[in-house]
């Protein structure tokens, strides 16, 4: 499921599309995924009264407890999508919910890849599992993150995608070089625009032995309300959909916008 090189074709804009085949595609169920990890009041069903064109998509609902300190995570996730070194293409489909309260700065993130790097020998923070991108929405923005090298002392860039509308599906697209080293970058693609083209990040963590496989997961992830410790405004309970979840090597293997 790694990709350690990208042909001149996926560095064509979108448009110059060819027959292809992506490495896993899922069409909104529950089914083909390696697990579904839902916390405390969480939930993680597939629904079939919202789709983005297949007829189900996967629904994800987390709910915030003052008096619980846990994690607040409803995933699902597919292991072993890539390894530092690799280059690949991630989309997905997503959307808030048409009450989704933009008006707070909490975030609440979408996807992200993350992998248990506990006994990894360039760890020596002792960390366990640690996230390199991620992809959220703040207000009424999507944004994203690269994050690596150093685990216990990483670099970390944050960058705003766009802008999102509640009880809107919307398409997204991401490229990536994963590298711990500023030889990585990020490219993302959102409603079939580019909205982010960044080079020379170090876009994972550092792994000379290249064995850790990063996971890629997507639904949500309330963690603003574990970061801060509270819940600010009054939407205590939060949902969205996520439907056409796909992993490549070009970008027509994942793009929502072409029906596969």
């Amino acid at each position: 499921m790694y990709f350690s090189k990208i042909t001149a074709l996926t560095l064509l804009a979108p448009s110059a599309l060819v027959s292809a085949t992506p490495v896993f595609k899922n069409h909104g169920t529950l089914a083909g995924w390696d697990g579904v990890n839902h916390e405390h009041k969480g939930t993680v069903t597939q629904v079939d009264n919202v789709s983005y064109n297949s007829g189900t998509s996967i629904k994800v609902v987390q709910t915030y407890d003052p008096s619980y300190s846990g994690r607040y995570h409803s995933e699902v996730y597919k292991k072993d999508v890539y390894k530092v070194g690799d280059e690949g293409f991630y989309g997905f489909t997503f959307r808030l919910h048409s009450t989704w309260d933009t008006s707070g700065k909490q975030s609440y993130n979408i996807a992200q890849f993350i992998s248990n790097l506990a006994d990894n020998p360039d760890n020596t923070c002792g960390d366990d599992w640690i996230p390199s991108t991620m992809i959220w929405v703040e207000g009424n923005e999507l944004a994203i993150r690269s994050k690596g090298g150093n685990m216990c002392d990483s670099v970390l860039k944050k960058f705003t995608i766009g802008t999102i509308k509640p009880g809107t599906w919307h398409r997204v697209v991401l490229q990536a070089k994963w590298a711990s080293d500023n030889s990585g970058y990020l490219k993302v693609w959102l409603d079939g625009k580019q909205a982010l083209d960044k080079s020379g990040l170090i876009t994972t963590y550092r792994d000379t032995q290249k064995k850790y496989g990063f996971q890629f997961r997507t639904g949500l992830y309330a963690n603003s309300w574990h970061d801060q410790h509270r819940l600010d405004g009054n939407q205590g309970t939060r949902q969205l959909w996520i439907d056409e979840v796909a992993i490549g090597s070009k970008f027509e293997d994942v793009d929502p916008g072409m029906q596969q």
